[in-house]
């Protein structure tokens, strides 16, 4: 083959390969600023105070907790219980503790792009620095709204965009939630 056959070829094949425009692949940098800085422990789930037990099985009824995580930052403590509903689907708690009280904050699960409302898919597709992320979990928030927490490729540790969708209207974050 001719080298400017073989070039064309090579384009050609890259381009069949390549993903749509409207799925950027590049891992852009984070819109959001640095999320605050975050004191993490394990805790056993048998270690749990039982006011915690009890919101959890309240608000998950059935569910068998697998890992929890207790978070300090900025003056507030919160817990990350995850395990599984009696289905067998993953889910996530965040609690937030307030003196000697728990309250549920976020209920959380792993989604697809494509699981995303329409809404929030054409936010994040329109936003500067849109990327084909790497996970996105689904926060539902107990005011109605729900977050999606969009992770950039090779950056696990905090969202890259979040795009909150709340009264069916979808608007990317210039801020991080604060849960």
């Amino acid at each position: 083959m001719k080298p400017a056959l073989s070039a064309l070829a090579a384009v050609a094949i890259l381009g069949a390969c390549s993903p749509p425009q409207d799925q950027k692949t590049e891992a852009a940098p984070s819109a959001l600023p640095p999320g605050p800085e975050t004191q993490v422990t394990t805790v056993s789930p048998a270690d749990l105070p039982p006011a915690l037990v009890a919101l959890v099985q309240q608000t998950v009824p059935g569910m068998t907790v697998a890992e929890v995580e207790r978070k300090e930052r900025e003056d507030r403590v919160y817990y990350d219980v995850e395990g599984t509903r009696p289905d067998g689907s993953e889910v996530e708690l965040d609690i937030q503790q307030i003196g000697d009280r728990f309250e549920v904050v976020e209920i959380q699960r792993d989604v697809a792009f494509g699981d995303m409302p329409a809404a929030a898919q054409t936010a994040a597709r329109a936003a500067t620095g849109a990327f084909a992320p790497e996970r996105i979990i689904e926060s539902a928030q107990t005011d109605g709204s729900v977050i999606y927490e969009l992770f950039a490729p090779g950056q696990p540790a905090e969202p890259a965009m979040e795009v909150r969708v709340r009264n069916g209207k979808a608007e990317v974050l210039t801020e991080r939630w604060p849960h």
